[in-house]
């Protein structure tokens, strides 16, 4: 069995902790990148241990977008420990229960209406730091879909690519995105990134990719979830909630009096093609890295 040498440094850092002398460790989960998660159990209760490897992962853009959202009053995971020379980290455990787990018809009005709330508030955050979410960002992201997901995925030859259809697509998306106000975007806003909590409903992980970007991005994650499909008339209906939500605090009201469908229905089309583009390259990244001796997944 190989030894996982960065674990055994985790555990040495949690137990040198005051209150976690005593903590094991075991496996959460892990994402799409090189980190990992474990749960801590100690003595007093659990916490989350993230390990990002410093030479694959910079941990410092999580700990500073922590911080931007904890200033909102969201519920961000409470930074209780950390070491940045290393990658450690050691945050408030929101639990295993999440929005995609527990929604249903019956539950999706008040889980809805915490998760609209929460938008709202981190679209307040001080986004001045925050990468731009610019045209070139956006361009390079929809170029992965033809090339990752039609040519390598499908396996579709450039011939068999409608390239001109594809290309008038994007500059559509792009101009209604520019078009947009700007606010804090989390880019993962959806069901399994939003947690349960009985306190300040719902716990948001898995932010660390934040940009400044289009207003209704994260509304679109949300209701067009890649994860669970509700009915027109209900995301709708959603919408109008936001809409009236956000007019009453003052959040751009002229530009959100607006229809706001065919927005919707423009970043629907930029989150999947977003999506088809990145899964073919995570499948491969993953694939990769799942027979590699140097990494182990959980």
């Amino acid at each position: 069995m190989t030894q996982d040498t960065r674990l055994e440094q985790l555990t040495q850092w949690v137990n040198s902790l005051p209150n976690w002398e005593h903590a094991v460790l075991e496996p959460a989960s892990a994402d799409a990148s090189f980190r990992r998660y474990f749960r801590a159990r100690g003595t007093d209760g659990t916490a989350i241990c993230m390990d990002a490897p410093p030479d694959k992962e910079d941990i410092r853009p999580f700990v500073e977008v922590t911080h931007l959202l904890s200033a909102t009053g969201v519920h961000a995971p409470q930074l209780l420990a950390q070491n940045l020379l290393d990658g450690f980290l050691l945050l408030e455990d929101l639990g295993n229960t999440s929005y995609l787990s527990q929604l249903t018809p019956e539950t999706a009005k008040d889980l809805y209406a915490d998760a609209l709330h929460a938008l709202l508030q981190l679209q307040q955050a001080d986004c001045d730091h925050l990468p731009a979410y610019n045209e070139r960002t956006l361009r390079r992201e929809m170029e992965l879909m033809p090339e990752w997901f039609l040519k390598t995925h499908l396996g579709f030859s450039d011939e068999q690519i409608p390239h001109e259809l594809i290309q008038q697509t994007f500059e559509d998306l792009i101009e209604s995105a520019i078009g947009q106000p700007v606010a804090f975007v989390h880019r993962d806003y959806h069901s399994r990134n939003l947690m349960v909590t009985p306190d300040n409903n719902p716990g948001i992980i898995d932010y660390q990719d934040a940009v400044l970007g289009p207003a209704t991005y994260d509304l679109v994650s949300l209701l067009r979830d890649c994860y669970i499909v509700w009915p027109q008339a209900q995301v709708e209906w959603w919408v109008d909630c936001y809409r009236k939500e956000a007019i009453a605090a003052g959040c751009y009201p002229q530009w959100i009096s607006k229809p706001t469908s065919n927005g919707l229905i423009s970043w629907g089309c930029n989150a999947t093609l977003r999506y088809w583009g990145f899964l073919p390259v995570l499948i491969t990244v993953t694939a990769n890295r799942a027979t590699s001796t140097t990494c182990r997944w959980y």
